[in-house]
């Protein structure tokens, strides 16, 4: 296949990179040590649910305008229709923005929202949610987190406990949820529910709903992870009245509209991007006076260094081919799920090449002093949790194996 630009596409990357230099906040510095998400869409240094609401006024502002002038060419949301603040772009056109924000390293604006629930309401949602809720993600104006997995309910998510009972106009919810990207930023969650406990199989008794976080009976609790950083959270439903108005699809069956969502969680560029960049970086230090002590360790670093690579290229073209069926007006579907898995696995063969380089010195965490400031350390403890982020690779290859080649699901 040719990913070559075409004239058109050129341009509009041309028109992107003109843009970020002109408008991206002087004020909005990365902060190099601090820990940031693991979702693959987000910058090093950048964490803009975070940003947003950080004590640094300069931080603080600098996201706001930042999105502020994302939202004016309807860039937070640039495949949406314009009608709900999005620019209306073609998915290629998409793909090169977000290409070019992760090249010239500076942050997407409302990942979750944006890149998930966004596009599952504009499938699945009724014409009072698009409006409700498409136009504050749209903006900047509104955050959103996914609340999937429950303790003892992770890679079977089908299992899931959470139980919602209609009353009424509103649904009661009870339940927990836990490893919450972000969570205790959000302003809204999307959360599946179980609201048929006795369907004759687990996924066809879910509800897919919409749940203000701040809604009476939720309680947010932050998790600190092996890097000593809170990404996530749990989260509690007590007695919590969320609306029927606030169901994504048809009661019972919640459990396709997530399938939609995963689906554009695991179709993005950045992760691809992102390893690009380390791996260059790498090379260019090993080459350095500094570095070359480390290079001349392991004469086999060299072919690692060049499957890296070769894999990065890979993943990329992996991605290419996920929003080209985008393009032709298809949701992704197992090729997203090939994505995910090859990148997630990538992204640990490239930290423990990292850590290869680097010896006894890849066991360094504090950044001052150490090779490369810690970076590949800090990236193999970021690694460890990628092979079940957004699905682990067990589901990603049951996905492969099922709607891809055709195999029996027993």
């Amino acid at each position: 296949m040719n990913w070559d630009d075409t004239p058109e596409e050129a341009a509009f990357r041309e028109e992107v990179r003109a843009f970020v230099r002109e408008r991206f906040p002087e004020s909005y510095r990365p902060a190099g040590d601090e820990e940031q998400s693991l979702e693959p869409e987000d910058v090093a240094g950048y964490n803009w649910p975070v940003d947003r609401v950080a004590d640094d006024p300069g931080r603080r502002d600098g996201a706001r305008a930042w999105a502020e002038a994302l939202a004016e060419r309807g860039w937070i949301a640039p495949h949406w229709p314009e009608e709900y603040g999005g620019a209306g772009l073609s998915a290629l056109e998409e793909f090169v923005l977000h290409e070019e924000m992760m090249r010239a390293r500076v942050p997407t604006v409302n990942g979750i929202g944006a890149f998930l629930l966004g596009p599952t309401l504009l499938v699945h949602g009724t014409d009072e949610q698009k409006a409700a809720h498409l136009p504050p993600i749209a903006k900047g104006e509104a955050t959103w987190a996914q609340g999937f997995s429950e303790p003892g309910s992770g890679s079977d998510l089908a299992s899931l406990r959470t139980r919602a009972v209609r009353d009424g106009d509103d649904y009661i919810v009870d339940g927990q949820k836990v490893w919450t990207s972000l969570g205790q930023y959000a302003d809204w969650l999307f959360v599946l529910v179980r609201t048929d406990p006795d369907a004759d199989r687990p996924h066809r008794g879910i509800t897919f709903l919409l749940i203000e976080a701040n809604a009476p009976g939720v309680t947010i609790r932050p998790i600190t992870d092996i890097r000593g950083a809170v990404p996530f959270c749990e989260i509690f439903f007590e007695g919590v009245r969320v609306p029927v108005a606030n169901r994504v699809g048809e009661e019972n069956r919640g459990w396709y509209v997530a399938m939609s969502a995963l689906g554009f969680e695991r179709a993005g560029i950045g992760a691809t991007i992102k390893y690009e960049q380390a791996l260059a970086e790498l090379v260019t230090y090993l080459r350095s006076p500094d570095g070359r002590r480390f290079a001349r360790r392991s004469p086999a670093l060299r072919q690692e260094i060049a499957r890296r690579q070769t894999e990065i290229r890979v993943l990329y073209n992996l991605a290419r081919y996920t929003v080209s069926r985008q393009a032709a007006g298809d949701e992704p579907d197992f090729e997203a799920s090939i994505n995910q898995l090859f990148g997630a696995e990538l992204h640990q063969r490239l930290a423990r090449t990292g850590a290869r380089a680097f010896g006894r010195s890849a066991a360094l965490w504090e950044r001052e002093g150490a090779p490369m400031n810690a970076a590949f350390t800090h990236m193999r403890r970021d690694s460890v949790a990628s092979t079940f982020l957004g699905g682990t690779t067990e589901i990603q290859r049951n996905v492969i194996a099922t709607r891809g080649l055709n195999l029996p699901r027993s």
